[in-house]
Protein backbone atom coordinates (compact mmCIF):
# COMPACT_ATOMS: atom_id res chain seq x y z
CA UNK A 1 0.00 0.00 0.00
CA UNK A 2 1.42 3.38 -1.01
CA UNK A 3 2.00 6.03 1.86
CA UNK A 4 -0.57 8.65 2.66
CA UNK A 5 0.63 11.69 2.73
CA UNK A 6 -1.58 14.94 3.46
CA UNK A 7 -1.31 18.70 2.39
CA UNK A 8 -3.53 20.77 4.58
CA UNK A 9 -2.85 24.36 2.63
CA UNK A 10 -3.32 25.45 -0.88
CA UNK A 11 0.85 25.21 -2.28
CA UNK A 12 1.94 25.50 -6.18
CA UNK A 13 1.09 22.45 -8.00
CA UNK A 14 4.40 21.64 -9.24
CA UNK A 15 5.31 19.38 -6.06
CA UNK A 16 1.57 18.49 -5.11
CA UNK A 17 2.54 16.38 -8.49
CA UNK A 18 5.57 15.21 -7.63
CA UNK A 19 3.73 14.23 -5.37
CA UNK A 20 1.07 12.08 -6.89
CA UNK A 21 3.29 10.02 -9.12
CA UNK A 22 4.62 8.42 -5.98
CA UNK A 23 2.42 8.44 -3.07
CA UNK A 24 -1.77 9.05 -1.89
CA UNK A 25 -2.29 12.51 -1.49
CA UNK A 26 -5.02 14.12 0.34
CA UNK A 27 -4.62 17.80 -0.61
CA UNK A 28 -6.72 20.76 0.81
CA UNK A 29 -6.74 24.20 -0.71
CA UNK A 30 -7.21 26.31 2.41
CA UNK A 31 -6.01 29.49 2.57
CA UNK A 32 -6.80 30.07 5.90
CA UNK A 33 -5.45 29.35 9.49
CA UNK A 34 -6.08 25.78 10.89
CA UNK A 35 -7.11 25.71 14.32
CA UNK A 36 -5.39 22.53 16.32
CA UNK A 37 -8.61 20.11 16.15
CA UNK A 38 -8.96 21.00 12.46
CA UNK A 39 -5.49 20.43 12.03
CA UNK A 40 -5.79 16.92 14.41
CA UNK A 41 -8.53 15.82 12.03
CA UNK A 42 -6.73 16.07 8.62
CA UNK A 43 -3.39 14.75 9.95
CA UNK A 44 -4.87 11.94 12.60
CA UNK A 45 -4.45 8.82 9.97
CA UNK A 46 -1.65 9.83 7.90
CA UNK A 47 1.96 9.00 7.02
CA UNK A 48 3.06 12.62 5.80
CA UNK A 49 2.12 15.63 6.72
CA UNK A 50 3.24 18.54 4.17
CA UNK A 51 3.23 21.61 6.54
CA UNK A 52 3.11 25.52 6.57
CA UNK A 53 4.30 27.43 9.13
CA UNK A 54 1.07 28.22 10.32
CA UNK A 55 0.35 24.65 11.14
CA UNK A 56 1.79 24.70 14.68
CA UNK A 57 2.35 21.23 15.42
CA UNK A 58 3.15 20.62 18.90
CA UNK A 59 3.29 17.41 21.55
CA UNK A 60 -0.73 17.16 21.87
CA UNK A 61 -0.57 16.84 17.29
CA UNK A 62 1.92 14.64 17.06
CA UNK A 63 0.21 12.59 19.75
CA UNK A 64 -2.78 12.10 17.73
CA UNK A 65 -1.28 11.09 14.70
CA UNK A 66 0.47 7.59 15.49
CA UNK A 67 0.76 6.59 12.00
CA UNK A 68 3.21 9.69 11.15
CA UNK A 69 6.58 9.28 10.35
CA UNK A 70 7.49 12.45 8.83
CA UNK A 71 6.64 16.16 8.79
CA UNK A 72 7.92 17.92 5.53
CA UNK A 73 7.39 22.10 6.62
CA UNK A 74 7.24 24.07 3.36
CA UNK A 75 9.38 26.88 5.24
CA UNK A 76 13.10 27.47 6.24
CA UNK A 77 12.09 28.54 9.56
CA UNK A 78 10.49 24.80 11.73
CA UNK A 79 9.87 26.91 14.88
CA UNK A 80 5.73 25.51 14.08
CA UNK A 81 7.21 22.22 15.06
CA UNK A 82 8.12 20.65 18.24
CA UNK A 83 11.25 18.81 16.57
CA UNK A 84 12.52 17.71 19.90
CA UNK A 85 9.45 15.99 20.36
CA UNK A 86 9.03 14.50 16.92
CA UNK A 87 12.26 13.45 17.22
CA UNK A 88 11.98 11.35 20.48
CA UNK A 89 9.20 10.04 18.12
CA UNK A 90 10.83 8.98 15.56
CA UNK A 91 9.48 11.57 13.42
CA UNK A 92 11.77 12.78 10.35
CA UNK A 93 11.47 16.28 10.02
CA UNK A 94 12.86 18.35 7.04
CA UNK A 95 12.59 22.10 5.76
CA UNK A 96 13.35 23.87 2.27
CA UNK A 97 16.61 25.08 2.65
CA UNK A 98 18.28 27.47 0.23
CA UNK A 99 15.33 28.11 -1.83
CA UNK A 100 14.39 31.64 -0.41
CA UNK A 101 17.97 33.36 0.16
CA UNK A 102 17.87 35.68 -3.15
CA UNK A 103 14.42 36.17 -2.96
CA UNK A 104 13.94 37.78 0.72
CA UNK A 105 17.09 39.31 0.52
CA UNK A 106 15.71 41.43 -2.48
CA UNK A 107 12.36 42.33 -0.18
CA UNK A 108 15.00 43.08 2.81
CA UNK A 109 16.09 45.99 0.04
CA UNK A 110 12.69 47.04 -1.15
CA UNK A 111 11.74 47.44 2.19
CA UNK A 112 14.94 49.83 3.24
CA UNK A 113 14.20 51.85 0.06
CA UNK A 114 10.50 52.00 0.67
CA UNK A 115 10.66 53.17 4.34
CA UNK A 116 13.68 55.32 3.60
CA UNK A 117 12.44 57.18 0.65
CA UNK A 118 8.80 57.38 2.59
CA UNK A 119 7.15 55.83 -0.83
CA UNK A 120 3.84 53.82 1.17
CA UNK A 121 3.17 57.16 2.83
CA UNK A 122 3.93 59.70 -0.30
CA UNK A 123 1.76 57.40 -2.45
CA UNK A 124 -1.14 57.30 0.00
CA UNK A 125 -0.90 61.10 -0.43
CA UNK A 126 -0.63 61.25 -3.93
CA UNK A 127 -4.17 59.10 -3.77
CA UNK A 128 -5.60 61.22 -1.35
CA UNK A 129 -5.00 64.53 -3.81
CA UNK A 130 -2.81 66.65 -1.15
CA UNK A 131 -0.48 66.42 -3.87
CA UNK A 132 -0.57 70.58 -4.95
CA UNK A 133 3.17 70.54 -6.46
CA UNK A 134 6.85 70.03 -6.11
CA UNK A 135 8.10 71.68 -2.72
CA UNK A 136 11.85 71.53 -1.53
CA UNK A 137 10.55 70.13 2.14
CA UNK A 138 8.08 67.58 1.36
CA UNK A 139 8.89 63.95 2.36
CA UNK A 140 13.12 64.25 3.20
CA UNK A 141 14.19 61.00 3.44
CA UNK A 142 17.24 59.48 3.97
CA UNK A 143 20.30 58.09 1.75
CA UNK A 144 20.59 54.58 1.26
CA UNK A 145 23.63 54.89 -0.88
CA UNK A 146 27.17 55.12 1.18
CA UNK A 147 24.85 54.42 4.42
CA UNK A 148 25.55 51.68 7.33
CA UNK A 149 24.24 48.58 6.75
CA UNK A 150 24.09 46.57 10.36
CA UNK A 151 23.12 42.80 10.03
CA UNK A 152 21.70 40.86 12.99
CA UNK A 153 22.35 37.12 11.73
CA UNK A 154 24.90 36.40 9.21
CA UNK A 155 23.50 33.22 7.46
CA UNK A 156 22.83 32.18 3.72
CA UNK A 157 20.46 35.42 3.92
CA UNK A 158 22.57 37.85 5.53
CA UNK A 159 25.24 36.98 3.54
CA UNK A 160 23.31 37.82 0.23
CA UNK A 161 21.49 41.14 1.71
CA UNK A 162 25.54 42.01 2.65
CA UNK A 163 25.83 41.49 -1.33
CA UNK A 164 23.03 43.74 -2.23
CA UNK A 165 24.47 46.33 0.13
CA UNK A 166 28.41 46.22 -0.32
CA UNK A 167 27.86 45.95 -4.49
CA UNK A 168 24.44 47.70 -5.12
CA UNK A 169 24.74 50.62 -2.43
CA UNK A 170 28.15 50.90 -1.52
CA UNK A 171 27.01 50.42 1.99
CA UNK A 172 29.98 49.71 4.92
CA UNK A 173 28.39 46.52 6.59
CA UNK A 174 28.74 45.66 10.13
CA UNK A 175 27.37 42.27 11.37
CA UNK A 176 26.67 40.46 14.45
CA UNK A 177 27.07 36.71 14.40
CA UNK A 178 29.08 34.54 16.86
CA UNK A 179 29.01 31.35 14.58
CA UNK A 180 30.46 33.51 11.30
CA UNK A 181 34.24 34.77 10.53
CA UNK A 182 35.24 37.90 8.62
CA UNK A 183 36.49 35.82 5.81
CA UNK A 184 34.01 33.23 5.43
CA UNK A 185 32.12 36.74 4.01
CA UNK A 186 32.58 37.92 0.35
CA UNK A 187 32.41 41.52 1.04
CA UNK A 188 34.31 43.71 3.38
CA UNK A 189 32.58 43.25 6.50
CA UNK A 190 32.98 43.63 9.98
CA UNK A 191 32.18 42.11 12.79
CA UNK A 192 31.01 43.61 16.04
CA UNK A 193 28.79 43.09 19.14
CA UNK A 194 25.24 43.75 19.46
CA UNK A 195 25.34 47.40 21.24
CA UNK A 196 28.18 48.66 18.68
CA UNK A 197 25.88 47.76 15.81
CA UNK A 198 22.91 48.98 16.37
CA UNK A 199 24.67 52.09 17.80
CA UNK A 200 26.51 52.73 14.58
CA UNK A 201 24.09 51.68 11.63
CA UNK A 202 21.89 53.71 9.74
CA UNK A 203 19.35 50.80 9.05
CA UNK A 204 19.49 47.18 10.81
CA UNK A 205 17.75 44.07 9.41
CA UNK A 206 17.00 41.17 11.23
CA UNK A 207 18.28 37.48 9.19
CA UNK A 208 18.23 35.10 12.44
CA UNK A 209 15.98 32.54 13.51
CA UNK A 210 13.62 32.44 16.04
CA UNK A 211 15.27 30.41 19.49
CA UNK A 212 15.16 31.22 22.94
CA UNK A 213 18.25 33.50 22.68
CA UNK A 214 16.85 35.58 19.71
CA UNK A 215 13.35 35.86 21.20
CA UNK A 216 13.09 39.70 22.52
CA UNK A 217 17.01 40.40 21.08
CA UNK A 218 15.36 43.90 19.92
CA UNK A 219 13.70 45.09 23.17
CA UNK A 220 13.35 48.73 24.45
CA UNK A 221 17.21 48.68 25.42
CA UNK A 222 17.96 48.13 22.23
CA UNK A 223 15.92 50.90 20.39
CA UNK A 224 17.00 53.10 22.91
CA UNK A 225 20.77 52.83 21.38
CA UNK A 226 19.99 52.87 17.50
CA UNK A 227 20.37 56.34 16.07
CA UNK A 228 17.32 58.34 15.96
CA UNK A 229 18.09 58.63 12.48
CA UNK A 230 17.77 54.74 11.59
CA UNK A 231 15.55 52.29 10.61
CA UNK A 232 14.86 48.52 11.58
CA UNK A 233 13.89 45.51 9.06
CA UNK A 234 12.57 42.68 10.11
CA UNK A 235 11.94 39.69 7.68
CA UNK A 236 12.59 37.20 10.17
CA UNK A 237 10.16 36.10 12.94
CA UNK A 238 8.14 38.35 14.52
CA UNK A 239 9.13 37.31 17.86
CA UNK A 240 12.62 38.28 17.96
CA UNK A 241 11.44 42.20 18.55
CA UNK A 242 9.39 43.35 21.18
CA UNK A 243 6.58 44.79 19.59
CA UNK A 244 5.06 46.80 22.48
CA UNK A 245 8.61 48.22 22.61
CA UNK A 246 8.82 48.77 19.05
CA UNK A 247 5.72 50.95 18.82
CA UNK A 248 6.49 52.71 21.88
CA UNK A 249 10.08 53.79 19.83
CA UNK A 250 8.28 54.35 16.82
CA UNK A 251 5.50 56.98 18.42
CA UNK A 252 7.81 58.50 20.47
CA UNK A 253 10.49 59.22 17.48
CA UNK A 254 13.42 57.05 19.40
CA UNK A 255 14.12 55.80 15.86
CA UNK A 256 13.37 57.16 12.11
CA UNK A 257 11.65 54.41 10.89
CA UNK A 258 10.65 50.63 10.73
CA UNK A 259 9.94 48.22 8.35
CA UNK A 260 8.40 45.00 9.31
CA UNK A 261 7.01 41.75 7.65
CA UNK A 262 6.67 39.54 10.32
CA UNK A 263 4.66 39.97 13.64
CA UNK A 264 4.69 38.48 17.59
CA UNK A 265 1.23 36.92 17.03
CA UNK A 266 0.57 36.55 13.19
CA UNK A 267 -2.32 37.75 11.76
CA UNK A 268 -2.61 40.11 14.90
CA UNK A 269 -0.23 42.95 15.21
CA UNK A 270 -0.05 45.17 18.12
CA UNK A 271 -2.58 48.04 17.64
CA UNK A 272 -1.64 51.23 16.95
CA UNK A 273 1.23 50.55 14.53
CA UNK A 274 -1.55 50.86 11.58
CA UNK A 275 -1.96 54.49 12.38
CA UNK A 276 1.81 55.37 12.31
CA UNK A 277 3.18 56.87 9.45
CA UNK A 278 6.96 55.73 10.08
CA UNK A 279 6.09 52.15 9.66
CA UNK A 280 5.79 49.86 6.86
CA UNK A 281 3.80 46.26 7.43
CA UNK A 282 3.60 44.06 4.94
CA UNK A 283 1.95 40.18 5.42
CA UNK A 284 4.77 37.83 5.70
CA UNK A 285 5.33 37.95 1.91
CA UNK A 286 9.05 37.98 1.70
CA UNK A 287 9.25 34.97 -0.12
CA UNK A 288 6.65 35.69 -2.39
CA UNK A 289 7.61 35.65 -5.64
CA UNK A 290 6.39 32.87 -8.15
CA UNK A 291 9.87 31.14 -8.71
CA UNK A 292 10.45 30.84 -4.84
CA UNK A 293 7.09 29.57 -3.75
CA UNK A 294 7.52 26.78 -6.97
CA UNK A 295 10.52 25.88 -5.79
CA UNK A 296 9.43 25.17 -1.74
CA UNK A 297 6.79 23.45 -3.17
CA UNK A 298 8.99 20.97 -5.14
CA UNK A 299 11.49 20.82 -2.28
CA UNK A 300 9.02 20.25 0.13
CA UNK A 301 7.83 17.19 -2.23
CA UNK A 302 11.49 16.40 -2.71
CA UNK A 303 12.23 15.81 0.83
CA UNK A 304 9.54 13.27 0.97
CA UNK A 305 10.49 11.29 -2.19
CA UNK A 306 14.24 11.19 -0.83
CA UNK A 307 13.34 9.41 2.45
CA UNK A 308 11.12 6.90 0.72
CA UNK A 309 13.35 6.35 -1.99
CA UNK A 310 16.20 5.85 0.96
CA UNK A 311 18.12 8.92 0.72
CA UNK A 312 19.28 11.47 2.98
CA UNK A 313 16.73 14.62 2.22
CA UNK A 314 18.57 18.10 1.50
CA UNK A 315 16.19 19.62 4.26
CA UNK A 316 16.55 17.45 7.04
CA UNK A 317 16.24 18.97 10.24
CA UNK A 318 16.50 16.24 13.11
CA UNK A 319 19.86 14.51 11.47
CA UNK A 320 19.83 13.07 15.10
CA UNK A 321 16.95 10.71 14.76
CA UNK A 322 19.38 8.94 11.77
CA UNK A 323 21.62 7.00 13.18
CA UNK A 324 21.36 4.43 10.31
CA UNK A 325 19.43 6.24 7.71
CA UNK A 326 18.96 3.78 4.98
CA UNK A 327 17.45 1.77 7.78
CA UNK A 328 15.38 3.58 8.81
CA UNK A 329 14.38 4.98 5.48
CA UNK A 330 13.35 1.71 4.53
CA UNK A 331 11.76 1.06 7.56
CA UNK A 332 8.81 3.90 6.03
CA UNK A 333 7.94 1.99 3.22
CA UNK A 334 6.65 -0.96 5.34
Amino acid sequence: MRPNIVITHMIPEKGVNMLRKKFDVEYHTNTDILSKKQIISLVKDKDVFLSLLTDKIDKEVIDSCPNLKMISNYAVGYNNIDVKYATKKNIIVTNTPRTLDETTSDFVFALILAVSRRIVESDKFMRSGKFKGWNAMDFIGFDVFNSTLGIIGMGSIGKEVALRGYHGFNMKILYSDRSVKPDMISVKARHVNLHTLLKESDFVTLNIPLSQETYHLIGEEELRIMKKTAYLINTARGEVVDEKALYKALKEKWIAGAAIDVYEEEPKFTHGLEKLNNIIMTPHIASASLQTRELMSAKAAKNIIDVFDGRIPEGLVNKEILSDFNVKSKLLLL
